[in-house]
């Protein structure tokens, strides 16, 4: 496969701003295999698309296996899971156990005093097979209230920075669908990573996403993306197509290929496609076939996102 360059510079509403491209920039990598980026000041390099841990949730441990296998022969090394993604961490765990060892693999934590966050970290380590996570994030930090609860006395923090100091956890990140929340727990603590929606609609439409990426970019912290083929909410009462996907992903394959790339040029490491296994090809194959995105194609992805109603507004 020839080296996949990703664009190195990110495109605020039409205005180009500075990126990473010493982090941000492309691995070569094998024929057909997917391609890694450096995530931030870790030196860790991931794979460009993580598999979502909810992608094995509510399927048999066969196919579970199957599925896991299959990303690890993609060249997939970056694996992310989570509480409350159903039975993601049951299955995930024996699928994951035999590339452990190969394998950058996240959770996460909703619970925001030290008690909680304490109980489910000790309950995921066990579920999923491993004495340790490269990556422990805060989850879907949504509120001033979730951070303010989080670094206060007894927080969540508090489990955090010792798990980190006994091993437990290598590096410390978070999750936020709020741009006020996830400014304000950058400023309280030097958190390694962050998790949030890169996306298109909610770029240009939401003005979710420049700011963000502009904290992270000057604290050299790794970026990781959500929503990069998630296109709107569900209209009230329409039914919900997906079970494993609350908003509406992108059917338009070539809508799907420049929001992608979209995503990799705001200088993203990795990015988790919807938890529907047909987005997890799809995301595969744009990211094995991607180049870089040009001027006129980011006109074109601001004007399908016209009349669209963002997931996320800053």
């Amino acid at each position: 496969m020839k080296r996949r360059t990703f664009v190195t510079k990110t495109v605020q509403t039409g205005i180009a701003l500075s990126a990473l491209p010493l982090i941000n920039s492309c691995d070569k990598e094998a024929a057909g295999l997917l391609p890694k980026r450096r995530l931030g000041r870790t030196g860790e390099k991931l794979s460009v698309i993580g598999f979502g841990g909810i992608i094995v949730s509510g399927i048999d441990q066969e196919e579970a296996n199957n599925r896991v296998a299959r990303a690890i022969d993609q060249g997939c090394n970056y694996f992310d899971v989570a509480p409350s993604y159903g039975n993601a961490e049951d299955m995930l765990g024996p699928a994951l156990e035999p590339y452990r060892k190969d394998c950058f693999l996240a959770c996460k934590t909703q619970k925001r005093d030290a008690t909680g966050a304490e109980e489910e970290l000790q309950t995921s380590l066990k579920k999923m097979r491993t004495d340790y996570f490269d990556l422990y994030q805060m989850h879907a930090i949504s509120s001033v209230d979730d951070v303010e609860q989080a670094f206060g006395p007894g927080g969540a923090i508090e489990t955090f920075t010792r798990a980190k100091k006994e091993g437990l956890v290598r590096f410390l990140g978070f999750s936020a669908h709020s741009q006020e929340a996830a400014l304000m727990a950058m400023e309280k603590f030097d958190f390694d990573t962050i998790l949030i929606p890169v996306n298109f609609v909610c770029w240009f439409q939401g003005n979710f996403g420049p700011d963000i990426l502009a904290k992270a970019n000057e604290k050299e912290m790794g970026i990781l993306a959500l929503k990069g083929l998630g296109l709107t909410r569900i209209p009230s009462g329409q039914q919900n197509p997906y079970e494993k996907a609350w908003y509406v992903p992108i059917e338009d394959e070539a809508i799907s290929d420049l929001s992608l790339r979209f995503t990799f040029s705001r200088g993203v490491t990795a990015a988790i496609p919807p938890g529907e296994y047909k987005f997890w090809d799809r995301a595969v194959n744009i990211a094995l076939r991607s180049t870089e995105i040009t001027e006129d194609e980011i006109a074109r992805i601001k004007t399908a996102s016209e009349g669209v109603v963002p997931l996320f507004k800053a």
